[in-house]
């Protein structure tokens, strides 16, 4: 008899039977033993159709291409950058990747972007020894001037998001600030001296809190 043991969005532990039946199929951080889907890793339970899934709550930040992440300017290279991506591996800013402007051969490359910048850019390429290229050129791509950075767990940032970035509007809308959200981690916020601290908040309460329902209405009620 097929059947689902576990609530969607239940936390769930490395090994907890999820699911049983060879209809179900086991998808992101789960394994099939047997007749069972069970999970490889604590998580969040998700089932979208017949496809079990865990969004895991902790864990480093693994590069993939396409990402937009925040990384900050930790060295400057004859042919580009080296940027500081929050994890334990650096990514390459390339000339021709950061500017569309023409950047001729021996120009201060500091008027561009100088060590400890933030930028926002897109990971373009990760080989299998963990290089990784990114891009400058995109829409929302750029350096971020003022503001500050804070780090949150990497697993907690789809939630910090939001469905189609229903979460971060609201928490823009909720105190006006600037707020720009990095795949690998680093959140960089912008905001009136006075909202500074909400923004943080809702941030971290949605961090803390990703796993438990009603997490919406709480972070709209933080902002009162």
């Amino acid at each position: 008899m097929e059947k689902v043991s576990v609530k969607n969005r239940d936390v769930v532990v490395p090994g907890e039977i999820l699911a049983t039946g060879m209809g179900f199929v086991p998808g992101n951080g789960t394994y099939r033993e047997g007749d069972n889907v069970r999970a490889a890793r604590l998580g969040l339970m998700g089932v979208e159709g017949k496809v079990i899934k865990l969004t895991p709550l902790a864990g480093p930040y693994v590069h993939q291409v396409n990402d937009r992440i925040i990384a900050r300017v930790k060295d400057i290279l004859m042919t580009g950058w080296r940027l500081d991506t929050n994890s334990a591996y650096s990514a390459v800013l390339g000339l021709a990747e950061a500017t569309s402007d023409f950047i001729p051969r021996g120009a201060d490359l500091k008027q561009y972007f100088d060590i400890d910048d933030w930028v926002i850019c897109k990971i373009t390429k990760v080989t299998s020894q963990k290089l990784i290229d990114v891009s400058m050129k995109g829409p929302g791509l750029r350096k971020l001037i003022g503001g500050r950075v804070i780090k949150v767990n990497p697993a907690k940032v789809p939630r910090i998001i939001g469905k189609e970035g229903s979460m971060i509007s609201l928490i823009k809308e909720g105190t006006g600030a600037d707020i720009q959200v990095g795949q690998n981690g680093l959140v960089w916020i912008k905001a009136d001296p006075e909202k500074d601290p909400k923004v943080e908040g809702a941030i971290r309460m949605i961090e803390e809190k990703a796993h438990l329902p009603g997490l919406t209405e709480k972070v709209k009620e933080s902002f009162k």
